[in-house]
């Protein structure tokens, strides 16, 4: 973390600040508004220009007031001028046009609103209709199918190929994206596309080229600077839907006019400027360096020194967002800090007299050639990190104290940083909408503004000099940085500050050492290996940083989202700040004993979260839960308790990070046997999570093996953590615990020929719940559809084997928990669990009806696809459904919804109530239920 200034008496010039702002502000804005208003805007900045100038030639008493007043008059015509002129090749040349094309509705489709809607396709984004209703780019074909605009541009890459991380997207895991940032400079009709008087077009276009997964791995080695042709679809811009409220009205504006999907590879034109080579050629040499470390190391290094996070593992990732270390994840300005003052020397003693150290100052370097030197250092920085905006920040702010440097000035702080905000949001109009832009200069403005004073508060209460330096800065920036960090994320890190004061001590002897071995890997890749061993310590010890205090209960603290959230953390940090020095004692006077000792015995309690603490402050889980189905967004996980700190989960919805939260607030540690009902994403994902610190006896899957990636993640996982893996078969039962027991009813073997297709081939069980003289009875349904439910109908219950072959329940208290029944292998692997023997499926020609049971986990989230015959059988008292808020599928049915009820089911859903958990016994059913957040 970069050195604190002097806590000497307070100098501040804040002179600069409220044009920096205003400039902000301004562009801000300017890039909201649509071209009609461009030419307003331009008079309005004239006018603005023009009345700045009467105020800067008026005279009178108040002539501070009218230069501060013409200073900001000025930088809003400014940057009002230069936003307009940026953004004009946004919305000039043929592509702006071929993807925002004024709305036509082909003959014979509707124009009306009621088609139905389209869920967003695998990257997250509202998929493309091809019903022709409202504004669209597309021409139809004579069969009613959507063309797209097909041309051949000419382009120069402007970024490096970015692969933005696969999520789950309904039932499948989506294909990690590949975009590049492009300039275009001329365009044509494709080959073979007819256009009449179709000539090429000059042009100056900012596009994002969208890569297909079969081409990404040619472009992925691309490197910016390359010229190329390629021939390329224009994909159209999403209507606007005014229905969709205030909220999402507006389109949100970027730095491209339109999305390109290339068709095939490039051609290359010209290859990439020197200074573009080298720096590929470095970060080529630092990834080969890394090759032989850790996966973590091996990731972290090169995100940490260039930037390069493409071998960043993604629970890593996660585990520095949630302990507020994502600055360290990626190249950040403070790299560059770091670098200078190894050259030039932290902040003088005394700010108001020109100075350097460091090598500068031991070489006796002079002031013009260390900033020579310093600029140099700079700009290879930029180019062999990328420009990105934390980056860019920095770099505005080195060289313009680098400059007051070479002529002899004071170096400072807080007008430095508002002079590089100025500058950059001029040139660059597009910093002022990016997050990781204003981030990076709040930091920087806690640092210099509530840095120093809250160090000089804690050495007044006689905290050692570089404890209060550590803590006072990174408590500065955190207070900056929170109110904007709730607007991306609604939550507040409670391991934030102790995070980064561990962190610190790593982040300089790793920056250090891997850009020593960056530079050094062209000549030598045993030296850069060495070097890149070195730093493997320090980073190895932010990751473990990183990945415990993301695993503490209490790391995270839900916040509401939005401007009211960031509002209301505002006022919390704002009372903090006043409430904590009388807390803390007076300059003479020892810290209140008693304020420590709360401290010291509430902060394990908040960071652990005990079970026993946490259902006493928020009552769940409730005593004597029978069942939870968590609330994990658009997918299913079921609970079955075992015994306390035991139980069966059923499937594990389709984020990790939510599955673990729901088990830890149950407080399960151990689980016998999760049972995952079929491949799909949204029930197999949070699987990473439910094995996170916990005793996992094994993994029981379903006999399809489609889909087959998603397969292979589960066999990959459960090898990792060393769990068996068994595959399910009608007939087979099992117990666990003395309250617990289940039989597999479906799938069949072989399968049924009609009811194919992973849904169908789900993992269905039949189970009771409680004390055996009054049992819960719950059927859980996985994913099946109509085909399987009626399949399942005709076949009721599995025969029943012999008395001689039923396996004992297992004694309740016993650990580690037992599973009794009959399974199967998969792949031959070895068991843990205690096996019975095959059961006889010998039965007679009318095997026993399902039954009516008490509970029932809807099938497929409330999908439309219900066997009624199914469900007037089961004819449930309590039916559960789990499903995302707000979900793009329309889950739950309606007519689902009002079937089942009209069956005399309680519907009970978890995107309504959030956790649910059921209660008693048969006779006695009850349901609780937990909101914790909604979920997509």
């Amino acid at each position: 973390m970069p050195t604190l200034p002097s806590a000497a008496p307070d100098r501040t010039d804040y002179r600069l600040l409220l044009p920096a702002i205003t400039a902000w502000l301004v562009t801000a804005v300017v890039l909201s508004l649509d071209t009609p208003h461009r030419p307003a805007l331009l008079l309005s900045a004239l006018v603005g220009g023009a009345t700045a100038f009467g105020l800067l030639t008026s005279k009178g008493p108040h002539r501070s007031i009218h230069r501060l007043a013409a200073a900001v008059l000025l930088t809003a015509a400014a940057a009002a001028t230069t936003t307009v002129l940026h953004t004009a090749d946004l919305h000039r040349g043929p592509l702006p046009a071929l993807a925002r094309p004024t709305p036509t509705p082909a003959r014979g489709e509707p124009d009306s609103p009621g088609s139905p809607e389209v869920p967003p396709d695998a990257d997250g984004q509202p998929a493309r209709s091809d019903s022709g209703d409202g504004p669209t780019s597309r021409s139809f074909s004579g069969d009613g199918r959507t063309a797209k605009p097909e041309i051949t541009v000419e382009a120069t890459i402007t970024g490096d190929p970015k692969l933005h991380g696969s999520h789950t997207r309904g039932s499948v895991l989506s294909q990690p994206t590949l975009t590049v940032s492009a300039l275009v400079t001329r365009v044509r009709p494709a080959a073979g596309v007819e256009q009449a008087g179709a000539v090429a077009t000059v042009t100056r276009t900012p596009v994002t080229l969208l890569i297909r997964a079969q081409d990404a791995e040619q472009w992925q080695q691309l490197i910016p600077s390359t010229q190329l042709e390629v021939q390329a679809e224009v994909l159209p811009e999403q209507p606007v839907n005014p229905s969709a409220g205030a909220g999402s009205a507006a389109r949100p504006r970027t730095d491209s006019a339109a999305l390109l999907a290339p068709q095939g590879q490039p051609r290359i034109l010209a290859q990439p400027s020197l200074p573009q080579r080298l720096a590929a050629q470095l970060r080529r040499g630092l990834r080969d360096a890394c090759d032989h470390l850790s996966p973590d190391v091996r990731g972290l290094l090169p995100g940490l020194v260039v930037g390069d996070v493409t071998r960043l593992p993604d629970d890593l990732a996660d585990a520095f967002r949630s302990t507020d270390l994502g600055h360290l994840v990626a190249v950040s300005g403070a790299n560059l800090a770091i670098i200078l003052a190894v050259l030039v020397g932290g902040t003088p003693a005394d700010p108001d007299v020109p100075g350097r150290g460091g090598l500068a100052g031991l070489l006796g370097l002079s002031f013009r050639t260390t900033a020579l030197l310093g600029t140099g250092l700079t700009l290879a920085f930029v180019t062999i990190c990328r420009p990105d905006p934390s980056v860019l920040r920095a770099a505005a702010t080195g060289l313009i104290g680098l400059l007051a440097l070479a002529t002899g000035r004071p170096r400072r702080g807080l007008p430095t940083l508002a002079g590089a905000v100025l500058i950059l949001v001029l040139v660059d109009p597009y910093l002022a909408r990016s997050y990781g832009f204003l981030l990076s200069a709040l930091a920087t403005a806690g640092l210099l503004i509530l840095g120093p004073r809250w160090t000089a508060a804690l050495r007044a209460r006689r905290w050692p000099h570089h404890l209060a330096s550590a803590v006072g800065a990174t408590a500065a920036a955190q207070a900056f940085c929170s109110p904007v960090t709730v607007l991306l994320a609604p939550r507040i890190s409670l391991v934030g500050i102790p995070c980064n004061l561990l962190a610190e001590i790593a982040v300089a002897p790793a920056t250090l050492l891997g850009f020593g071995a960056l530079a050094v890997a062209p000549l030598s890749k045993g030296s850069a290996e060495f070097l890149a061993d070195l730093a493997a310590l320090p980073v190895g010890w932010l990751a473990v940083v990183a990945r415990r205090g993301a695993e503490l209960p209490g790391a995270e603290l839900a916040w509401p989202g939005g401007m009211f959230g960031s509002a209301l953390l505002v006022v919390v940090i704002v009372a903090l700040a006043w409430a904590l020095p009388p807390l803390l004692g007076g300059q003479r006077r020892r810290p209140r004993v008693w304020f420590v000792i709360v401290v010291v015995m509430l902060l394990p309690i908040v960071l652990l979260r005990p079970p026993v603490v946490s259902r006493l402050a928020t009552g769940w889980p409730v005593r004597g839960w029978r069942l939870a189905m968590c609330d994990i967004g658009q997918g299913d996980m079921t609970v079955l308790p075992v015994e306390p700190g035991s139980a069966v989960v059923v499937d594990a919805g389709p984020d990790p990070k939510s599955a673990d939260a729901c088990l830890r607030e149950l407080g399960v540690t151990r689980v016998p046997v999760l049972i995952l009902t079929h491949f799909h994403a949204d029930h197999a994902e949070g699987i990473p999570g439910v094995l996170r610190g916990r005793e996992v006896g094994a993994i029981e899957v379903t006999a399809s093996n489609e889909p087959e990636g998603e397969r292979s993640r589960v066999l990959r996982w459960a090898a990792d953590d060393r769990v068996p893996v068994l595959r399910a078969e009608r007939g087979e039962r099992r117990t666990a615990g003395a309250q617990l027991a289940w039989q597999v009813v479906w799938p069949t073997s072989p399968p049924a020929p009609d009811a194919t297709g992973p849904n169908n081939s789900s993992i269905a069980i039949l189970a009771t719940l409680g004390p055996p003289a009054a049992p819960i009875r719950v059927a859980l349904l996985g994913d099946l559809e109509p085909p399987a439910q009626a399949a399942l109908l005709t076949l009721g219950l599995p025969p029943t084997p012999r008395p001689d072959e039923r396996a004992p329940p297992s004694p309740a208290g016993r650990e580690p928990t037992a599973v009794h029944g009959a399974v199967r292998t998969l792949n031959g692997w070895a068991t843990t669990v205690n096996a019975a023997d095959s059961v006889d499926r010998h039965g007679g020609p009318d095997p026993p009806r399902l039954g009516r049971v008490d509970v029932l986990k809807v099938a497929h989230h409330g999908s439309a696809n219900q066997d009624w015959a199914l469900m007037a059988m089961l004819r449930p008292r309590l039916a559960l459904i789990s499903c995302g808020t707000g979900n793009p599928y329309g889950h739950p049915a309606p007519q689902t919804v009002s079937g089942l009820r009209a069956l005399g089911a309680t519907v009970v859903r978890t995107d309504r109530v959030g956790d649910i958990a059921v209660l008693g016994d048969a006779p006695s059913l009850a349901v609780a239920s937990h909101l914790r957040s909604a979920h997509g």
